[in-house]
């Protein structure tokens, strides 16, 4: 995998012959891809955590605060992916969001606007998310790969978090039998909850994961706290509470 740097400055190309679908290498040129995020896409199918990848099939997904993640798609590999014709499907030449954002000058004659690439779309967002805060219902990952989407001219635009969702979960094809069966049958799975007595969230949620754990009867719900086991707390780097970690036949899914 390749380190989390500026994705400003990380544009480089493979060779022509190795850019085709490769989960193995988590590579999927002109791609949207979806994982599926822990407990809630169980419960909620269609929700899950989404990126779009470049020419080279190097994965970005905004993954928090002023971050845009690149080639280490958060929680997890990839299970669903929708491959994108960009001749048919994209007007990335003609599409004006492509030049312009709100602080930019749109002053590109015709022969520039025909330079434009797919990753030049991908760079605009890009640098735009990099200035964005994280939100879960208005500014996520999902509203990242709209905003990619709409300066690629995917389908004439109009992309948000809802209609894309709904794309990714009629139209995404699984990477394979596996993926799909993980993606919904969890087997053994753990939810650690770190907590404390004095932690206002932890209380607040609480109630939360015991109706989640009724709900969820292959899932093994553990409440760990931090104050009477400190030692089991610091063992598992926790810092902040609640802290929550998903481990999946013995080892860690997430955290």
């Amino acid at each position: 995998m390749e380190e989390n740097v500026d994705p400003e400055h990380q544009m480089i190309f493979e060779d022509p012959k190795s850019m085709q679908i490769d989960p193995k290498r988590a590579r999927f040129p002109y791609c949207i891809v979806w994982t599926p995020l822990p407990v809630i896409s169980w419960l909620i199918p269609f929700i899950g955590h989404i990126g779009i990848c470049r020419e080279d099939g190097v994965i970005l997904d905004f993954a928090g605060p002023n971050f845009v993640c690149v080639d280490n798609f958060a929680f997890g590999a990839v299970t669903r992916y929708i491959q994108i014709d960009k001749k048919k499907e994209c007007s990335i030449s003609l599409h004006r969001s492509v030049f312009k954002s709100e602080d930019d000058e749109y002053d590109l004659d015709l022969t520039q606007r025909e330079t434009w690439t797919w990753d030049d779309a991908l760079r605009k967002s890009t640098q735009e998310f990099q200035h964005h805060s994280y939100s879960l219902f208005t500014c996520n990952c999902h509203s990242f790969v709209a905003n990619s989407l709409n300066r690629l001219g995917f389908h004439s635009g109009g992309w948000n978090v809802v209609n894309l969702a709904a794309l990714m979960f009629i139209k995404g094809h699984w990477v394979s039998t596996g993926s799909m069966v993980r993606s919904y049958l969890p087997f053994v799975v753990v939810v650690v909850d770190f907590t404390a007595s004095w932690c206002g969230p932890c209380r607040f949620i609480s109630p939360f994961l015991v109706e989640l754990a009724k709900k969820l009867p292959n899932v093994i719900f553990l409440k760990v706290d931090v104050d009477e086991l400190k030692t089991v707390a610091q063992d598992w780097a926790v810092e902040a509470m609640p802290t929550f970690i998903f481990l999946r036949e013995g080892t860690i899914w997430t955290r």
